[in-house]
């Protein structure tokens, strides 16, 4: 199984549960120094589970771009290897530009491309998909994530923005591909 966590806070309950346990690879990007304050990129899990954990913390004001090159450069790799039968997407949608706690700046439109990405991975790898709600604390950039997410199922088409992402995740992505071992790029 494989665990992606795009809420803007650090998934610490999900790695405590799974953080030993070599068959659970959990991926978790997040806003760096936001609560619980953990997810660490020198998080990786431990004893047997050394390597299947892999945190990402993105600095305040990241956004669409920047949260996609992380799964395009350092995620799916990895989920690749891994090569998981169930993926499950920990769908926190609290990294959207207008919710009122995070200075993440993940548009709607963004989650629609994460999805999209997400879908693909699972049908490189013959996953199967499901999405766990955890929630927003904005009532309306949470109802158009959740329906952003139903309608690229249905067929909707995401668009790019064409936006390159920051030299600090470029930075971070390519500290997070060396402790992976999943080279430079």
């Amino acid at each position: 199984m494989a665990i992606f966590d795009w809420d803007v806070h650090h998934g610490n309950g999900t790695q405590d549960v799974f953080e030993d346990r070599p068959d659970v690879f959990y991926a978790s990007i997040h806003e760096d120094g936001l609560y619980p304050g953990t997810g660490d990129v020198e998080e990786r899990g431990s004893g047997a589970g050394e390597g299947a954990t892999m945190n990402v913390p993105l600095s305040a004001g990241a956004g669409d771009a920047d949260y996609l090159h992380t799964f395009d450069d350092a995620i799916a790799p990895a989920v690749e290897r891994f090569d998981p039968d169930l993926f499950v997407v920990s769908a926190g949608f609290d990294a959207h530009r207008h919710d009122p706690i995070s200075r993440m700046r993940v548009s709607t439109e963004g989650y629609a491309l994460l999805t999209d990405r997400v879908r693909a991975i699972c049908d490189e790898t013959d996953a199967a998909l499901s999405f766990v709600l955890e929630g927003g604390y904005g009532l309306d950039t949470l109802s158009e994530g959740v329906a952003m997410v139903h309608e690229t199922f249905d067929g909707r088409a995401a668009v790019e923005n064409g936006e390159d992402p920051n030299e600090t995740t470029d930075e971070l992505l390519r500290k997070v591909r060396t402790l992976h071992g999943l080279g430079s790029k």
